[in-house]
């Protein structure tokens, strides 16, 4: 995401001009991140930032993954020589 116009702006081609940030999305991870003003900082940019267009983006992908699982690696143990 970069900023533009005191706005947050997703950028999923990554071909915006100025500084770019990354945040998962995920809503927690969004949460967290306005909650510790770090886009400002992230960002280099002075004031506050308007976070709609981010949360809707966060939202629409969060429903679009929501039927689907991500698989999990399986945990494998370490062999240890008995002898």
């Amino acid at each position: 995401m970069v900023a533009s116009d005191g706005r947050l702006v997703v950028d999923e081609r990554r071909r915006l001009p100025g500084r770019g940030a990354w945040l998962h999305p995920h809503p927690g991870c969004l949460s967290k991140a306005e909650r510790r003003r770090a886009f400002p900082r992230a960002l280099r940019v002075r004031g506050v930032l308007d976070t709609a267009p981010v949360r809707h983006y966060v939202e629409r992908f969060t429903e679009s993954k929501a039927g689907v699982e991500s698989p999990r690696p399986e945990r494998t143990r370490k062999q240890v020589d008995p002898s």
